[in-house]
């Protein structure tokens, strides 16, 4: 999963090609870690059809603070350089597929 930064944030997520669910995420975030590997396995199974990147909230305060993202982790879909869906809080794999399932 690749990870994201506010440098390279407008490159990677507002001009990709295809939807891009962001976790906005931190070290210190329990409920974050527990969602790695299902981030990790959703990038593997749909990268044809969506990019999944992490963005660090404390070593990235423009792009957090620019979406007003309180609370970790918090999910943004992007799609064509917008915010089209936000999800807060971590959630099992098959909940999140559904949730998913209206941005592919």
């Amino acid at each position: 999963m690749t990870e994201v930064t506010d440098a390279d944030f407008a490159a990677e997520v507002l001009g990709s090609e295809l939807p891009v669910l962001v976790e906005f995420t931190a070290d210190w975030c329990p409920p974050c870690r527990q969602m790695g590997p299902v981030l990790t396995a959703l990038a593997a199974e749909e990268g044809e059809r969506l990019k999944v990147v992490q963005l660090d909230v404390d070593t990235n305060p423009l792009t957090t603070n620019a979406y007003k993202v309180l609370s970790m982790p918090t999910f943004m879909v992007f799609r064509a350089g917008e915010p089209v869906k936000a999800m807060v809080g971590a959630r099992p794999r098959r909940r999140l597929l559904e949730e998913l399932s209206d941005v592919w």
